[in-house]
C-alpha cells in the first residue's frame, strides 16, 4: 500500500490518501494522478537525520564513520513536497543526498531495536539537501542542513512490516545517475537507529528519520532537475532555483 497527501482539486484542502500507477483515490472519490498536487506524504513534528551512516560517503568527504550515530534535525518548515523548488542559498555550495526516510506511526518513547517495526508506519524518499560551505564551518549544522527547502519528501509512504529487506537508492541529476546505494550497506540499522533516537527524544506520529545517503553527492545548480528513486515508493522529482 502507497499512502499520499494531495490537494483536492475542488476544495483545495490537504487530502490523506492511496496512490496508483495512475490516479489518487480518498473518502470514496477516485482522480487522475495527474490531475492533482502531491503534496509531503507527512506532516513531521522533526526530522530526525543521520550523518554517515554510509562507509563510502563518509569516505569520500574525507571522514570515518562514527563509534554511535551523528544525528542532526531539520525542522518542519524546511520540508517540500513533489515538483516543489528546491530554492539554492546565495554563495553557497548546496548539494544534494538521496535517503530513505522512515515514518514513525505512534507515539513512543524507549522502544528497543527488537520492537522498533511496531512504530513504523513507512518509507519514503528524502533529498538532504546541504549547504557544504556552512557546513565547512558550523559545527551544529543549523545553517547547513535546516535552511527552507532541504527537506524534499515523497511523493508516497510504502507501507511495509519487514525491516530488514533492503531498498536500492539512486539520485539523478539531469537524467545521470549520481547515486546508486543500498540500504543493506547502511553502518547503522534501522533498528538500532529508532533505538538510539527514541532513547533520547520522544517521537510523533509523521515524524521521519533519514537514514544516511551512499556516496555520490555532488553540486546542486539553478536549472537542474533532481530525481530521487527508492525501488517499491516512487520517484522525488524536484527543480532547483
Amino acid at each position: 500500500m502507497h499512502l499520499v497527501r494531495f490537494e483536492h482539486p475542488i476544495t483545495g484542502n490537504p487530502v490523506e490518501g492511496s496512490l496508483t500507477e495512475s490516479c489518487v483515490q480518498a473518502n470514496g472519490e477516485t482522480f487522475p494522478r495527474e490531475a492533482v498536487k502531491i503534496l509531503p506524504p507527512c506532516v513531521p513534528t522533526k526530522i530526525i537525520c543521520v550523518g554517515r551512516n554510509y562507509a563510502d560517503h563518509a569516505k569520500e568527504l574525507g571522514n570515518t564513520v562514527p563509534d554511535k550515530p551523528l544525528l542532526f534535525l531539520k525542522p518542519p518548515s524546511a520540508v517540500i513536497g513533489p515538483e516543489d523548488a528546491i530554492v539554492l542559498p546565495a554563495d553557497a555550495d548546496i548539494h544534494y543526498e538521496a535517503e530513505l526516510a522512515v515514518v514513525i506511526g505512534k507515539r513512543c518513547k524507549h522502544v528497543s531495536a527488537a520492537d522498533a517495526a511496531g512504530v513504523i508506519l513507512g518509507y519514503t524518499c528524502m533529498n538532504d539537501v546541504s549547504n557544504r560551505t556552512a557546513q565547512r564551518w558550523e559545527t551544529n549544522w543549523v545553517r547547513a542542513k535546516a535552511f527552507d527547502t532541504s527537506a524534499p519528501l515523497g511523493p508516497a509512504i510504502l507501507v511495509r512490516d519487514d525491516v530488514s529487506e533492503p531498498f536500492r537508492v539512486t539520485l539523478r541529476l539531469n537524467g545521470d545517475i549520481k547515486q546508486d546505494g543500498s540500504t543493506s550497506q547502511l553502518f547503522f540499522s534501522i533498528p538500532a537507529l529508532i533505538e538510539t533516537i527514541s532513547s533520547i527524544m520522544t517521537l510523533e506520529p509523521g515524524d521521519v528519520i533519514a537514514t544516511g545517503t551512499p556516496a555520490g553527492v555532488g553540486t546542486l545548480t539553478q536549472g537542474d532537475v533532481v530525481e530521487v528513486s527508492i525501488e517499491g515508493i516512487g520517484t522525488l522529482r524536484n527543480p532547483v532555483q
